[in-house]
């Protein structure tokens, strides 16, 4: 009989579940996917909720599926790795039971008219004109909305729970979290990577018992170990450790290799993000902090585009009709036929700019902001807006790019990318072509999974360390060099009229917030 020597990581999407078992040298061994129908669901315009009870009977299907597999064997499966979306937010009683929907990370409701932060803090954050700022935290963190709008549901709350703490809660029985895991509008110490000081201003902005928060865990070391009722329900073998892993942005990075500042962690997901992994605290953005690593006690610093590639979601609905029809008949993905529209147009398509703000944010850009598309002209096709919103996309995260090189001082030399968007050739070419640094795709595209095995095979001392790992688990694979004279014409386009784009429009952007409401 062999060792135990693999590795069991749920990962737990915008869009699916998925049961993924790796060996020790990182390769995919079984996978199996169960997708939400819907990711969500609207009570009203802007709210997104979920039944808290569709995760979980998706990780039981996608594990029990698993098992069904004929090279699957339980014996070898050494421990668990759990990594979710981040920052949905589920209210439970004492016995784990959800008292409300899930608020998902999507959701945008916002509480306004919260009571001003008074006394000593109060005056601190009017000295340093922070004001503003303190205000959009307590309208968008949603225990401020359940606290305002469902007192009731508040004051029946055991524990207040991410994703990830609930799923752990239900394969452990224990109420506990990974560090890793906490991103959102908590009352988390970014810096020191634990749960704020009694004297933090955060607990003025989210008032609440501290008791209703779980027990934090360093990724790496155990969660917990899976239940007896969790095995029945999942098949996971009862008394395997779960290993505490970390956010899936943050099990991206370290799963597409990224250990250095030298190495930017591009992530074409619903959200688009650009990271690099440090050991210091470095704000990218002032205000915005970094994240917690999937590596104890270092960061992610990471520069986000909100809507990222939901934009060719969107496309896909209202323009890409044509496309759709002709993938079913095809019998392949809309994305291919995608490919094919515009694999002649050149880079910088005929001068069409797309900014992508298609959602406003606190700092970057600001909660005034629209997307923008400028330069039409007669020439130009449905083709050429879609390639547009990829290179919108390219513009906005090597600007994230010069951001974090700027703060950390260490140029980013090369480039991984992960998510859906990866995929695309196109987008990887056009990538590389922006940003003018060699692009890889690491070797599998479950790189968040791949990050969370890794940080259960150190927990469990299958690897040495989190160096050993990463060199061992993870590999390049297709590698795109930059094309030299579509770099030079995105330079030109990037420096002369994209990063100019945002201020000069920035006063309109507010003139028409302020005549129709929108954004609000």
């Amino acid at each position: 009989m062999k060792s135990k020597d693999l590795l069991l990581a749920i990962d737990n999407g915008t869009q699916s579940m998925k049961a993924l078992l790796f060996d020790l040298k990182g390769q995919l061994l079984a996978k199996e996917i169960v997708t939400f129908q819907p990711p969500y669901f609207s009570k009203q315009p802007g709210w997104a909720e979920q039944d808290p009870e569709v995760f979980w009977r998706a990780l039981c299907q996608a594990c029990q599926e698993l098992w069904q597999q004929e090279n699957v064997r339980k014996e070898r499966i050494a421990g668990v790795a759990l990594t979710t979306q981040r920052g949905t937010l589920i209210n439970v009683d004492g016995n784990g039971k959800p008292l409300r929907p899930a608020i998902h990370w999507l959701d945008q409701r916002k509480t306004h008219g919260q009571r001003p932060i008074g006394g000593l803090w109060g005056l601190i954050f009017n000295c340093i004109r922070m004001n503003d700022t303190i205000a959009y935290f307590q309208a968008e963190a949603e225990a401020n909305w359940i606290r305002t709008y469902q007192p009731e549901i508040w004051q029946h709350t055991h524990k207040y729970l991410l994703l990830s703490g609930y799923l752990s809660h239900r394969l452990t029985g224990e109420f506990v979290d990974s560090i890793g895991c906490q991103v959102g509008y908590i009352p988390f110490d970014y810096r020191h990577l634990r749960w704020a000081r009694d004297w933090d201003w955060k607990w003025r902005v989210l008032p609440m018992d501290r008791a209703l928060l779980p027990r934090l865990i360093p990724p790496g070391d155990a969660l917990g170990s899976i239940t007896e009722r969790a095995s029945r329900e999942t098949g996971i073998p009862a008394g395997l450790p779960l290993i505490a892993a970390a956010a899936d942005k943050a099990c991206e990075v370290i799963g597409s290799g990224s250990l250095e500042s030298s190495i930017g962690c591009l992530s074409y997901g619903t959200t688009a993000t650009i990271n690099v992994t440090s050991e210091k605290y470095i704000e990218a953005i002032p205000l915005l902090p970094p994240y917690p690593s999937a590596i104890p006690e270092y960061h992610t610093i990471e520069v986000q585009i909100y809507r990222g590639f939901w934009m060719v979601s969107w496309f896909k609905k209202e323009f890409g009709y044509r496309e759709q029809q002709e993938a079913v008949k095809n019998g392949v993905a809309t994305e291919e036929i995608f490919e094919k529209l515009i694999e002649d147009i050149p880079a910088g398509s005929m001068g069409l700019m797309l900014q992508p703000y298609w959602s406003p944010g606190l700092k970057l850009p600001g909660p005034e902001a629209k997307g923008a598309i400028v330069g039409f002209g007669d020439v130009h096709t449905r083709a050429h807006l879609y390639r547009s919103i990829l290179e919108g996309l390219g513009y906005a995260l090597r600007e994230g790019k010069e951001r974090i090189e700027k703060r950390t001082n260490v140029p980013i030399t090369s480039l991984r990318v992960s998510g859906g968007g990866s995929q695309s050739r196109s987008a990887m070419q056009l990538t590389a072509d922006i940003f003018g640094l060699p692009t890889a795709k690491p070797h599998i595209y479950e790189t968040s999974g791949l990050g969370a095995a890794i940080d259960a095979a150190v927990g469990l001392g299958l690897h040495s360390d989190f160096n050993a790992a990463i060199k061992a688990m993870t590999h390049v694979g297709e590698v795109y060099e930059p094309n030299l004279k579509n770099h030079e014409t995105y330079n030109e386009l990037y420096r002369d009229v994209y990063k100019k784009m945002y201020k000069r429009l920035r006063p309109f952007y507010k003139r028409i917030r302020e005549i129709t409401g929108y954004p609000k």
